[in-house]
């Protein structure tokens, strides 16, 4: 069994703008993602919004700049994630499809193993 990443994009005027309502029907949404996907998922969270962000970026030379707000600007920002096992690619975009995520999407990306 291999382990993925579905990272969960959303466009967060479009949540905030969505009020109560919104969130609630998104809390909906994931509970009963987790409640379908128990046995599948090995971890996850919400992230803040990109107004808490902080980036650093190396200049190669070992010195560091640190800034306030996301790494990269876009209009959809990522949200939370969840850490699943699936069997193969195809269950693990099977299993991502159930993500609520309706200002956006998911990213399916496999987890690097180490030998």
């Amino acid at each position: 069994m291999a382990q993925y990443l579905v990272l969960i994009y959303g466009d967060e005027k479009a949540h905030a703008d969505g009020g109560q309502q919104l969130w609630d029907q998104l809390m909906k949404g994931h509970t009963a993602f987790g409640e379908k996907h128990e046995k599948a998922l090995a971890g996850g969270n919400a992230l803040q919004d990109t107004s808490t962000a902080t980036s650093i970026r190396s200049d190669g030379s070992g010195s560091f700049s640190v800034t306030d707000g996301p790494f990269a600007e876009t209009k959809e920002a990522l949200g939370g994630y969840y850490l699943i096992e699936a069997d193969d690619l195809d269950q693990a975009i099977a299993i991502a499809k159930d993500v609520p995520a309706p200002h956006g999407g998911v990213e399916v990306r496999p987890v690097m193993v180490f030998s």
